[in-house]
């Protein structure tokens, strides 16, 4: 039988921050590290694993197929780990009841699940329930106090001074783009290079509006638009080189669910970066299940990077 990979979890936060950085001379410096030592951490990662995690080229590195299906159990063990430190005597088995967390389409998928699993294995005795609503729905049900917690995208909401909030982290927009796109191998773009082409883009989460906002800001706008609602519609439609779309890393996958390559480009400082967090009345006071999830996601987002 053979050993299983014997890997630190060093190597493993050097590859998480190369992966989100998309520069191993960026990450380095995030790591407070030399050049050559990230590079060589990498390497030897990947020697261990016996798979190629990053794609090199002169405009940075891109995760492989293999090298994504490895960032979410490496993100989940430095998860792990970041809470066995700051959690080790929590009394968990005091705190007890049902509490809804209500988040929206994107929050619920691509963020808020893992989270959920972990803290109901710290705090059984509370029955965690989500509640996926739309960012309307999320504010109202704050402020008339139907719900009394929620993981939202904090920079779609259009009145945070009514709430309380916390951001747990901040996520990078970028440029999509299919494999064979004439902006692939391009180390960065600009709106105005990218308003040539056909844009796609999705209608959830206020994701329309807010790309509307930035493309109008700029005083550009896209040859044509093509609109969708599926998030795997619009990964074939970029994959298949139909169009081009700028979204937040938080919900980039490499590979449409085809098998297409895509690209993520880094866009120009006029695209907003998306902010995800915890959002509750200022005038309530939490229930200790409330309490207690608002604390654990506090502590537990410390260890992510601040951009993704």
């Amino acid at each position: 039988m053979s050993s299983p990979p014997k890997f630190t979890l060093r190597q493993l936060h050097y590859f998480v921050t190369a992966a989100q950085a998309g520069q191993i001379s960026m990450a380095a410096t995030q790591a407070h590290i030399s050049q050559s030592a990230m590079t060589t951490a990498i390497g030897e990662l990947e020697r261990q694993l016996g798979a190629a995690l990053f794609e090199r080229s002169k405009a940075g590195i891109t995760l492989t197929y293999e090298g994504h299906a490895f960032l979410q159990q490496a993100q989940a063990v430095l998860d792990t780990a970041s809470e066995a430190a700051r959690f080790p005597f929590h009394r968990s088995t005091e705190v007890a009841g049902r509490l809804e967390i209500a988040a929206s389409y994107t929050v619920l998928g691509y963020f808020l699940l893992p989270a959920i699993a972990r803290f109901r294995q710290l705090f059984p005795l509370v029955d965690l329930v989500p509640v996926e609503l739309t960012r309307e729905a999320i504010e109202a049900q704050l402020a008339d106090g139907r719900i009394e917690i929620a993981v939202a995208l904090l920079s779609n909401l259009t009145r945070p001074e009514r709430l309380h909030t916390h951001v747990l982290t901040r996520s990078r927009r970028q440029l999509w783009v299919g494999a064979h796109h004439p902006l692939a191998e391009r180390g960065t773009a600009t709106l105005a290079e990218a308003a040539h082409y056909p844009y796609v883009l999705p209608t959830m989460d206020d994701a329309e509006s807010n790309a509307l906002q930035f493309w109008q800001a700029a005083g550009l706008m896209p040859a044509s638009l093509l609109r969708t609602s599926s998030m795997e519609a619009l990964r074939e439609m970029v994959g298949l080189g139909l169009g081009l779309t700028i979204l937040s890393d938080m919900v980039f996958r490499p590979w449409s669910l085809e098998g297409r390559r895509i690209h993520a480009l880094p866009v120009d400082a006029r695209v907003p970066v998306m902010e995800v967090g915890l959002a509750w009345h200022p005038a309530r006071t939490l229930s200790p299940a409330a309490a207690a999830f608002k604390e654990f996601l506090a502590v537990s987002s410390s260890s992510l990077p601040g951009v993704a």
